[in-house]
Protein backbone atom coordinates (compact mmCIF):
# COMPACT_ATOMS: atom_id res chain seq x y z
CA UNK A 1 0.00 0.00 0.00
CA UNK A 2 2.72 2.40 0.20
CA UNK A 3 5.02 3.10 -2.66
CA UNK A 4 8.78 2.31 -2.58
CA UNK A 5 9.67 5.60 -3.55
CA UNK A 6 7.56 7.56 -0.56
CA UNK A 7 9.49 8.64 1.99
CA UNK A 8 8.17 8.76 5.41
CA UNK A 9 9.68 10.06 8.12
CA UNK A 10 9.95 7.36 11.51
CA UNK A 11 7.81 9.28 13.47
CA UNK A 12 4.20 9.38 11.25
CA UNK A 13 1.99 7.22 12.69
CA UNK A 14 -0.28 5.89 9.44
CA UNK A 15 -3.14 3.50 10.45
CA UNK A 16 -4.16 0.19 8.51
CA UNK A 17 -5.01 0.00 5.05
CA UNK A 18 -3.44 3.91 4.44
CA UNK A 19 -2.21 4.31 0.69
CA UNK A 20 0.74 6.15 -0.38
CA UNK A 21 1.53 6.82 -4.21
CA UNK A 22 4.79 7.49 -5.37
CA UNK A 23 6.78 10.05 -4.22
CA UNK A 24 4.98 11.22 -1.79
CA UNK A 25 7.02 12.83 1.25
CA UNK A 26 5.33 12.55 5.10
CA UNK A 27 7.56 13.98 7.73
CA UNK A 28 7.24 13.45 11.70
CA UNK A 29 4.37 14.62 13.90
CA UNK A 30 1.81 13.41 11.32
CA UNK A 31 -1.21 10.81 11.78
CA UNK A 32 -3.19 9.35 9.17
CA UNK A 33 -6.44 7.38 9.59
CA UNK A 34 -7.42 3.92 8.65
CA UNK A 35 -8.49 3.95 4.99
CA UNK A 36 -7.37 6.76 3.47
CA UNK A 37 -5.06 7.48 0.15
CA UNK A 38 -2.03 9.92 -0.63
CA UNK A 39 -1.83 10.53 -4.30
CA UNK A 40 1.76 10.54 -5.89
CA UNK A 41 3.83 13.68 -5.25
CA UNK A 42 1.72 14.70 -2.24
CA UNK A 43 3.64 16.49 0.58
CA UNK A 44 2.64 16.53 4.75
CA UNK A 45 4.26 18.44 6.72
CA UNK A 46 4.92 18.04 10.92
CA UNK A 47 2.07 18.38 12.87
CA UNK A 48 -0.69 17.31 10.61
CA UNK A 49 -3.65 15.00 11.90
CA UNK A 50 -5.91 13.94 8.85
CA UNK A 51 -8.79 11.57 9.48
CA UNK A 52 -9.94 7.81 7.79
CA UNK A 53 -10.90 7.63 4.71
CA UNK A 54 -9.94 10.41 3.21
CA UNK A 55 -8.32 11.28 -0.24
CA UNK A 56 -5.66 13.44 -1.17
CA UNK A 57 -4.92 13.84 -4.76
CA UNK A 58 -1.14 14.33 -6.62
CA UNK A 59 0.51 17.89 -5.81
CA UNK A 60 -1.39 18.72 -2.83
CA UNK A 61 0.58 20.61 0.04
CA UNK A 62 -0.71 19.55 3.73
CA UNK A 63 0.87 21.55 6.61
CA UNK A 64 3.10 23.70 5.33
CA UNK A 65 4.24 26.89 7.34
CA UNK A 66 1.56 29.74 7.35
CA UNK A 67 2.15 32.62 4.91
CA UNK A 68 2.31 35.05 8.06
CA UNK A 69 5.17 37.38 9.01
CA UNK A 70 4.51 36.88 13.10
CA UNK A 71 5.11 33.04 12.60
CA UNK A 72 8.10 32.07 14.48
CA UNK A 73 8.20 28.76 14.31
CA UNK A 74 5.58 27.44 16.64
CA UNK A 75 4.19 24.54 17.21
CA UNK A 76 0.89 24.37 15.04
CA UNK A 77 -1.66 22.06 13.82
CA UNK A 78 -3.55 21.11 10.68
CA UNK A 79 -6.77 18.60 11.33
CA UNK A 80 -8.24 16.85 8.14
CA UNK A 81 -11.73 15.41 8.95
CA UNK A 82 -13.40 11.97 8.42
CA UNK A 83 -13.92 11.42 4.24
CA UNK A 84 -12.29 15.09 3.03
CA UNK A 85 -11.17 14.70 -0.50
CA UNK A 86 -8.47 17.35 -0.85
CA UNK A 87 -7.80 18.19 -5.15
CA UNK A 88 -4.67 18.76 -7.06
CA UNK A 89 -2.60 21.43 -5.92
CA UNK A 90 -4.49 22.22 -2.92
CA UNK A 91 -2.69 24.27 -0.03
CA UNK A 92 -3.33 23.65 3.94
CA UNK A 93 -1.06 25.99 5.86
CA UNK A 94 -1.13 25.17 9.56
CA UNK A 95 -2.43 27.61 12.31
CA UNK A 96 -1.03 30.56 14.42
CA UNK A 97 -0.63 30.88 17.89
CA UNK A 98 -2.19 34.25 17.53
CA UNK A 99 -5.29 32.55 15.86
CA UNK A 100 -5.57 29.89 18.09
CA UNK A 101 -2.90 27.62 16.61
CA UNK A 102 -5.28 25.07 14.32
CA UNK A 103 -6.25 25.09 11.24
CA UNK A 104 -9.24 22.64 10.56
CA UNK A 105 -10.78 21.32 7.63
CA UNK A 106 -14.11 19.31 8.57
CA UNK A 107 -15.85 16.08 7.81
CA UNK A 108 -16.97 15.28 4.23
CA UNK A 109 -15.34 18.42 2.14
CA UNK A 110 -14.66 18.58 -0.69
CA UNK A 111 -11.50 20.86 -1.81
CA UNK A 112 -11.64 21.48 -5.57
CA UNK A 113 -8.11 21.27 -7.74
CA UNK A 114 -6.05 24.59 -6.48
CA UNK A 115 -7.94 26.26 -3.30
CA UNK A 116 -5.53 27.72 -0.63
CA UNK A 117 -6.88 27.53 3.13
CA UNK A 118 -4.57 29.57 5.06
CA UNK A 119 -3.56 29.94 8.70
CA UNK A 120 -6.84 29.36 11.78
CA UNK A 121 -9.14 28.83 8.95
CA UNK A 122 -12.23 26.11 10.23
CA UNK A 123 -14.64 24.89 8.15
CA UNK A 124 -17.58 22.46 9.45
CA UNK A 125 -19.10 19.76 7.50
CA UNK A 126 -19.86 19.03 4.33
CA UNK A 127 -18.18 22.19 2.85
CA UNK A 128 -17.30 22.62 -0.94
CA UNK A 129 -14.97 24.98 -2.30
CA UNK A 130 -14.56 25.09 -6.14
CA UNK A 131 -11.55 25.34 -8.27
CA UNK A 132 -8.94 28.26 -7.14
CA UNK A 133 -11.04 29.86 -3.98
CA UNK A 134 -9.21 31.23 -1.54
CA UNK A 135 -9.18 31.61 1.96
CA UNK A 136 -7.20 34.26 3.59
CA UNK A 137 -6.26 33.83 7.70
CA UNK A 138 -8.98 33.27 10.77
CA UNK A 139 -11.90 32.15 8.27
CA UNK A 140 -14.88 30.45 9.27
CA UNK A 141 -17.09 28.34 6.72
CA UNK A 142 -20.33 26.71 8.49
CA UNK A 143 -21.23 23.52 7.81
CA UNK A 144 -23.16 22.98 4.14
CA UNK A 145 -21.54 25.77 2.37
CA UNK A 146 -20.29 25.94 -1.02
CA UNK A 147 -18.04 28.57 -2.27
CA UNK A 148 -17.62 28.88 -6.04
CA UNK A 149 -14.61 29.22 -8.23
CA UNK A 150 -11.86 32.57 -8.00
CA UNK A 151 -13.71 33.29 -4.96
CA UNK A 152 -11.43 35.21 -2.51
CA UNK A 153 -12.34 35.60 1.39
CA UNK A 154 -10.72 38.05 3.24
CA UNK A 155 -9.36 37.41 6.62
CA UNK A 156 -11.94 37.41 9.70
CA UNK A 157 -14.74 36.78 8.13
CA UNK A 158 -17.21 33.57 8.86
CA UNK A 159 -19.62 32.62 5.84
CA UNK A 160 -23.00 31.07 7.52
CA UNK A 161 -24.52 27.56 7.24
CA UNK A 162 -25.79 26.99 4.03
CA UNK A 163 -24.89 30.05 2.52
CA UNK A 164 -24.17 29.68 -1.32
CA UNK A 165 -21.08 32.16 -2.67
CA UNK A 166 -21.08 32.40 -5.99
CA UNK A 167 -17.80 32.42 -8.80
CA UNK A 168 -15.40 34.88 -8.85
CA UNK A 169 -16.81 36.95 -5.91
CA UNK A 170 -14.59 38.97 -3.40
CA UNK A 171 -15.93 38.84 0.17
CA UNK A 172 -14.65 41.27 2.85
CA UNK A 173 -17.86 41.17 5.02
CA UNK A 174 -19.57 38.18 6.97
CA UNK A 175 -22.18 36.33 4.67
CA UNK A 176 -25.18 35.17 7.15
CA UNK A 177 -26.53 31.90 6.86
CA UNK A 178 -29.11 30.58 4.38
CA UNK A 179 -28.05 33.15 1.45
CA UNK A 180 -27.01 33.49 -1.81
CA UNK A 181 -23.51 36.05 -2.38
CA UNK A 182 -22.10 37.41 -5.20
CA UNK A 183 -19.87 40.09 -7.00
CA UNK A 184 -17.08 42.24 -6.38
CA UNK A 185 -17.18 43.14 -4.12
CA UNK A 186 -20.23 40.85 -2.66
CA UNK A 187 -23.53 41.44 -2.08
CA UNK A 188 -26.69 39.14 -1.17
CA UNK A 189 -29.15 37.90 -3.86
CA UNK A 190 -32.15 36.20 -1.77
CA UNK A 191 -32.01 32.97 0.23
CA UNK A 192 -30.41 29.96 -1.40
CA UNK A 193 -33.81 28.57 -1.76
CA UNK A 194 -32.76 25.72 -4.17
CA UNK A 195 -29.97 24.54 -2.14
CA UNK A 196 -32.02 24.80 0.80
CA UNK A 197 -34.76 22.47 -0.84
CA UNK A 198 -31.63 19.30 -1.81
CA UNK A 199 -31.27 19.70 2.15
CA UNK A 200 -34.49 19.03 3.23
CA UNK A 201 -35.79 22.55 4.64
CA UNK A 202 -39.79 22.35 4.34
CA UNK A 203 -41.43 25.08 2.45
CA UNK A 204 -42.78 26.52 5.83
CA UNK A 205 -39.28 26.80 7.20
CA UNK A 206 -38.51 28.48 3.91
CA UNK A 207 -41.38 31.22 3.66
CA UNK A 208 -40.87 32.15 7.39
CA UNK A 209 -36.85 32.85 6.36
CA UNK A 210 -37.70 34.43 3.72
CA UNK A 211 -39.51 36.83 5.93
CA UNK A 212 -37.00 37.23 8.34
CA UNK A 213 -34.26 38.27 5.31
CA UNK A 214 -37.23 40.64 3.55
CA UNK A 215 -37.46 42.82 6.98
CA UNK A 216 -33.68 42.86 7.56
CA UNK A 217 -32.51 44.01 3.93
CA UNK A 218 -35.27 44.75 1.88
CA UNK A 219 -37.31 47.62 3.32
CA UNK A 220 -34.50 50.06 4.56
CA UNK A 221 -34.21 49.57 8.36
CA UNK A 222 -31.33 49.39 10.11
CA UNK A 223 -30.02 46.23 11.42
CA UNK A 224 -31.14 46.85 14.66
CA UNK A 225 -34.07 48.17 13.67
CA UNK A 226 -34.93 45.00 11.01
CA UNK A 227 -34.03 42.61 14.16
CA UNK A 228 -36.13 44.22 16.32
CA UNK A 229 -39.27 43.53 14.22
CA UNK A 230 -38.19 40.00 13.12
CA UNK A 231 -38.51 39.23 17.04
CA UNK A 232 -41.36 40.99 17.18
CA UNK A 233 -43.29 40.00 13.86
CA UNK A 234 -41.58 36.59 12.73
CA UNK A 235 -41.90 32.90 14.29
CA UNK A 236 -39.15 32.34 16.05
CA UNK A 237 -38.80 28.98 14.52
CA UNK A 238 -34.40 27.67 14.98
CA UNK A 239 -33.38 28.58 11.86
CA UNK A 240 -34.44 32.10 12.33
CA UNK A 241 -32.55 32.94 15.72
CA UNK A 242 -29.54 30.70 14.01
CA UNK A 243 -30.16 33.88 10.86
CA UNK A 244 -30.21 36.77 13.85
CA UNK A 245 -27.80 34.99 16.28
CA UNK A 246 -25.36 35.14 13.38
CA UNK A 247 -26.41 38.97 12.72
CA UNK A 248 -25.91 39.82 15.69
CA UNK A 249 -22.36 38.72 16.70
CA UNK A 250 -20.54 40.13 13.33
CA UNK A 251 -17.92 41.75 14.30
CA UNK A 252 -16.52 42.63 10.54
CA UNK A 253 -19.94 43.68 9.54
CA UNK A 254 -22.53 42.22 7.25
CA UNK A 255 -23.02 41.44 3.41
CA UNK A 256 -26.03 43.66 2.48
Amino acid sequence: MIHSTAIIHPGAELDSNVSVGPYSIIRENVAIGKGTVIGPHVTIDPYVNIGPDCRIYQFASVGAAPQDLKFKGEETYVKIGRGTVIREFVTINRGTEFGGGVTEVGEDNFLMAYCHVAHDCITGKRVILANNATLAGHIVIEDGVTVGGLVAIHQFVRIGTQAYVGGKSAVVKDIPPYVIASGDRAKLHGLNSVGLKRQGMSQATLSTLKKAYRIIFRIGLTLNEAIERVCAEVDQIPEVVIFINFIKSATRGITR
